[in-house]
């Protein structure tokens, strides 16, 4: 069972569903009031598995982006994304939303890591492989062309460039509520960037004046800057994860003497996770201690009012999107606990915190949930910080140390691991008597910038310090032991399994590494990885020093006994070379200290990074 997620443009909502008829997929829509009924009435706009079988290629649907009207009429083309096999390069194709057809002569590029986004109907902004010299070191595109309807993509005309050195370059018209303004973007690192923007129809550049630490978004004509560094401005210190408002129109005339609109001020324990736009209201989504509280302000008259918000936080993940932010002020609500299934929700921002959710659809229970408890407890890391972790167990369960427990973990870039409701670890784990442990271990979100950057590079030893503090306290407070303590982790998550591996195999009784990075020395050199030095460091310079102490295919150590270690990859992982996996089997099979010999190996043929490419 699976809710089918929605995405409205003009009339319809749409939805990509999967299941065991549809493996790849059906893209495929309906009316908003045919939605709310039991039965649907759906009609199919693209079969992926169709497509695929008519063009002999194994195709794996990777989204769309959408052509925005200028006169806000509803948008009839959008360029259609496919992957071979599920990578991360896609082949993107013009397609007619009126007709459910593929556009004949219209806009199509081949497969590539590309970025395109729509000028005019006519006209698309595209970064792709051009050939030599195009791409950056990461593999993304190094250069911006313009490309009309009825030209050769040969023939588009270059419009922005960056340097080799650069993550990416990128283009963008965004309207929103009537405001029309161009964007050009480069990303310097996978944390900074140069951003440039002109009104539609200036042929006046202007280079934002932020600091190139900050996210910028437009919302109507205003630019919401998120700050990931402290920043002093007209005589006040804007803490690191602050959100400001800023008119455009004014920071193009007038600089940094515009002035500013503080819409939100982090503490100790309340962060920024995230926000939505809808034509009026900007919904924030705070997290207070890792627990989730919306708040609201409303853009009117050119004026911000803060609407307020919601009175308590609650331990749920939850997530916002608007439904149509041109024309309404209602946005998508999805929630979950770690113990109740998602629910799809409908709530209109005009009322604020107390706006009634309509419940669109619920996933039914997927297992027995009875007499589970999420609960909060607290770990004190090796230099004295205190890392918060969410523990889903029976009521009642007794503390001797028995209970098989797995614990799930990723402590990067940023991300945040909110309370979220898994029927497989539920059925599988949970009603068999397990727990479930969900660390907020630093380099992830959950406190804002500072806990993230509080384990980059050379310090990104405290990640692994904060999940071994966590290990050691679920032992001390009884609730496993090592022998019962699995572990799990994938991509940078791999990387904390691998280090777990060899850092203190003592205190695990099995480990799960997926699609992980594993070898520190050459990261920067396979696919994506050179767009993560900023998060881990540069191995061709003195970073090595400190890089080496934290690769885990350096540091296995032939005397030690291992536990139990699953390895996971796909052949088909563009963005984290199957490599890192390979090799690091290699080596252990080499040593042959794994317990009992349990040491197993698992490679997808297909997927990509995401590990799976069918339903």
């Amino acid at each position: 069972d699976k809710i089918p997620f929605l995405r409205q443009i003009g009339p319809h909502v749409y939805n990509f569903w999967q299941d065991g008829r549809n493996p790849r997929g059906l893209w495929r829509r309906t009316s908003l009031d045919s939605y709310r009924g039991p039965s649907p009435a759906w009609e199919t706009v693209l079969d992926v598995d169709a497509l695929g079988k008519a063009e002999g290629v194994s195709w794996v649907w990777k989204g769309h982006t959408v052509c925005q009207e200028a006169d806000g009429s509803p948008p009839t083309r959008t360029m259609v994304s496919l992957s071979r096999g599920g990578a991360d390069a896609t082949e993107q194709r013009e397609f007619d939303l009126s007709t459910a057809a593929f556009v004949e002569g219209g806009f199509r590029l081949p497969e590539a890591k590309s970025s395109v986004n729509w000028l005019t109907p006519d006209v698309l902004l595209v970064g792709t492989d051009f050939g030599a010299g195009s791409l950056t070191n990461s593999g993304y595109p190094r250069v911006l062309k313009q490309w009309a309807r009825g030209t050769p993509l040969a023939e588009a005309v270059t419009v922005f460039e960056g340097e080799a050195t650069d993550v990416a370059v990128s283009g963008w018209m965004r309207r929103h509520a009537g405001h029309a303004f161009e964007w050009r973007h480069r990303s310097l690192t996978f944390y900074t960037s140069a951003k440039q923007v002109r009104p539609e129809g200036s042929a006046e550049w202007t280079a934002l004046p932020f600091p190139d630490h900050a996210g910028c978004a437009q919302f109507r004509d205003q630019c919401l800057v998120s700050l990931r560094k402290d920043w002093e401005l007209q005589g006040r210190l804007h803490t690191a994860g602050s959100l400001l408002a800023f008119d455009l129109e004014e920071v193009i005339a007038k600089g940094l003497e515009a002035p500013a609109t503080v819409l939100f001020t982090p503490t100790a324990k309340v962060s920024l996770e995230g926000y939505t736009c809808t034509r009026s209201y900007v919904v924030l989504e705070y997290l207070d201690n890792v627990k989730s509280r919306l708040h609201f302000w409303k853009f009117d008259g050119g004026r911000w009012q803060d609407v307020g918000m919601e009175a308590t936080a609650a331990i749920r993940g939850c997530s916002l999107s608007a439904v149509d932010a041109d024309e309404s002020d209602q946005y998508w609500f999805t929630t979950s606990t770690f113990t109740q299934p998602s629910a799809l929700g409908l709530a209109d921002a005009g009322s604020g915190p107390d706006s009634p959710v309509e419940t669109l659809r619920s996933l039914p229970a997927q297992y027995d949930a009875t007499g589970l408890v999420q609960v909060q407890y607290e770990a004190t890391s090796a230099d004295g910080t205190t890392v918060p972790y969410f523990v889903v167990h029976k009521a009642g369960m007794e503390l001797d140390g028995t209970c098989p427990t797995l614990m799930y973990a990723y402590g990067g870039f940023e991300v945040s691991l909110k309370p979220s409701y898994s029927a497989v670890v539920g059925a599988a784990w949970l009603e068999a008597g397990g727990c479930f442990v969900q660390p907020n271990i630093r380099g992830g979100g959950e406190f804002g910038p500072a806990w993230h950057q509080a384990a980059l590079r050379e310090n990104r030893q405290k990640a692994y310090d904060d999940m071994i503090a966590v290990a050691e306290d679920l032992v001390s407070r009884g609730i496993t032991s090592t022998k019962r303590l699995a572990i799990r982790g994938g991509s940078n998550g791999g990387l904390l399994m691998g280090n777990m591996l060899v850092q203190r195999p003592d205190l695990f009784g099995a480990i799960v590494c997926a699609v992980p990075l594993l070898d520190m020395r050459r990261f920067h050199k396979l696919l994506a990885g050179a767009s993560w030095m900023a998060e881990y460091g540069d191995p061709d310079t003195a970073d090595w020093e400190f890089l080496q102490k934290y690769s885990p295919y350096h540091n296995i150590d032939a005397k030690a006994t291992y536990p139990p270690f699953l390895m996971t990859t796909s052949t088909r992982d563009d963005r984290v070379h199957p490599y890192h996996a390979r090799c690091m089997v290699k080596r252990l099979l080499e040593v042959d200290n794994v317990k009992d010999g349990e040491l197993f190996y698992y490679e997808n043929m297909e997927g990509g990074h995401g590990g799976a490419a069918d339903s």
